[in-house]
């Protein structure tokens, strides 16, 4: 598997994962490529590494008087910075990498996929609202609308593979888009696709139809 990955995070990525400062749909699906990429794993200790030296040399701060309070109460919110790696995919039992499965409640088959139009489905996992994250099942040779972006979006490959103006994406890859990207991605004719994806904006459909249905599929 991992020896199939073409396309890697960015370090801006993986630097904000190791520092705790991505959204919570945005670790999710750095935490589920991860699992899947001995490269990106490997890159991540590196930078992990490197912030633990600079935390080394830093001089002590003193904390404010509710510190402790603010918290426990973000621990409590369950909300977590950085989720927890898991091992890569190989070792793990099941189509979902462990990350995944922990959203989902278990693996593909406990997925409460719902229709959104042209075969394709989806299903939004709970995430805090600065940022979302969901399944999504195209089927084999089926296309997602044209479609820009307000903000970045996030797709892993973790079953069949697709293709848009960039490249082709398969299983383990991820594509990192922004607001230079408009695309159209289409899944492969051999096999059905399944990604995960994260955004951080609301994706701008070019056709009238989606730009219709956008508030009620929450995309």
């Amino acid at each position: 598997m991992t020896d199939q990955i073409k396309h890697h995070l960015t370090d801006a990525l993986l630097m904000a994962y190791s520092a705790g400062t991505l959204p919570e749909a945005f670790s999710l699906a750095v935490a589920t490529h991860i699992s899947m990429c001995d490269e990106c794993r490997a890159r991540l200790g590196a930078f992990d590494t490197m912030g633990g030296a600079l935390m080394d040399e830093c001089k002590g701060a003193e904390l404010a008087a509710d510190s402790l309070e603010a918290t426990m109460a973000r621990i409590k919110a369950g909300n977590p910075a950085r989720i927890t790696d898991a091992p890569a995919r190989g070792k793990s039992k099941g189509m979902l990498p462990a990350p995944l499965r922990d959203y989902v409640g278990g693996d593909i088959d406990a997925v409460k996929w719902k229709n959104v139009g042209m075969g394709v489905k989806q299903a939004i996992l709970p995430t805090a609202r600065d940022a979302s994250a969901r399944l999504l099942y195209i089927p084999a040779g089926a296309a997602v609308p044209d479609h820009g972006h307000a903000g970045t979006e996030l797709t892993l490959v973790l079953q069949g593979a697709f293709r848009d103006e960039m490249d082709h994406f398969g299983p383990g890859d991820i594509e990192v888009a922004n607001e230079d990207l408009d695309h159209t991605p289409v899944a492969d004719i051999g096999e059905d696709c399944i990604c995960l994806a994260a955004t951080d904006a609301p994706l701008k459909f070019k056709g009238l139809i989606p730009r219709i249905a956008q508030p009620f599929l929450r995309i």
